[in-house]
């Protein structure tokens, strides 16, 4: 099963977009990154996907798990 995804992306236009895993489209388009993080992580929480913030460069920064992660630490 593939996982649930929101992503933070740079929009070529200029700003920044939250798009979910495989959509076409934005879920929100922001001025700033900021804006778009703190956007993304609300949709990420409520429902319950994983969470990944790309650079400028397309490359992952950083991902937060908000659903069923396969991976939970261990503890």
């Amino acid at each position: 099963m593939a996982r649930k995804t929101h992503h933070v992306v740079h929009s070529p236009s200029g700003g920044w977009n939250v798009k979910r895993g495989g959509a076409k489209r934005a879920s929100g388009h922001y001025a700033t990154k900021q804006e778009a993080i703190n956007a993304g992580r609300r949709m990420s929480r409520n429902q319950r996907t994983e969470f990944l913030i790309h650079g400028l460069n397309g490359k992952i920064q950083s991902s937060d798990s908000h659903g069923h992660d396969p991976h939970p630490p261990k503890g």
